[in-house]
């Protein structure tokens, strides 16, 4: 996950939203695999919710060497923090691990090329009950209508089901990070729309590129 990113020593802040969404008593699987992954590493873990962010960088003067966010608040932590700190999500490093990333950033900036009636499909890999704040049925239809002024149909796949729908009807597949999937399963999963050439990309870049700060998410691998 943090391999070429991370080096023995450095501060690693994850940012963490706390919302009716989310699980009680518990951290989310991408936020418990990347602690571990800090950890491993030999870096130092710091895990923050959004609203303690500016008193955690401000009051407590620490400068962290990356900052991991849940894509959700994107647009809040890279308006929060310097624009100095190197700044990613949890969805954008599961993406280069386990999804075809370079396609991902190709198909990315479709999202500009939408036109009214254009049918998205969100492809989901875990089969949790959605919420009304759910990431891929509420919060990331409606930040792309309201970012290309279209008028947009979203239909969202759960796990490994069969999608129904002939995909040479949809404009776009969005996939989800696939932290309850294998890297295997994200590829063979996106390999029909690749082959028919229909433009990919995965939630957390689609929330950067819509709040413009897609650039400051993948620099980090460069």
């Amino acid at each position: 996950l943090l391999e070429d990113i991370v080096k023995k020593g450095d501060v690693v802040l994850l940012v963490t939203p706390i919302d009716s969404s989310a699980p009680k008593g518990r951290m989310i699987l991408p936020q418990v695999q990347m602690t571990r992954e800090v950890l491993d590493r030999d870096c130092v873990c710091c895990t923050v919710k959004e609203t303690e962010l500016e008193y955690v960088l401000k009051d407590k003067g620490i400068k962290p060497d990356l900052v991991i966010t849940d894509s959700q608040v994107f647009d809040f932590v890279n308006r929060t923090i310097p624009a100095d700190i190197p700044l990613t999500s949890f969805s954008v490093l599961l993406a280069r691990l386990k999804g075809n990333f370079e396609a991902y950033l190709k198909g990315t900036p479709y999202l500009d090329k939408l036109k009214d009636g254009d049918k998205v499909l969100m492809l989901e890999s875990c089969t949790h009950q959605p919420t009304c704040e759910d990431i891929g049925r509420v919060k990331l239809p409606n930040w792309i209508r309201k970012y290309t002024g279209r008028d947009l149909s979203f239909e969202a796949v759960s796990g490994l089901d069969r999608i129904k729908t002939p995909l040479t009807e949809y404009a776009m597949v969005i996939q989800c990070g696939g932290c309850v999937a294998t890297a295997k399963q994200i590829r063979s999963r996106l390999l029909p729309a690749l082959e028919n050439n229909i433009p990919v990309s995965n939630y957390g870049l689609c929330i950067a590129y819509i709040h413009g700060i897609f650039s400051r998410a993948v620099d980090v691998f460069k």
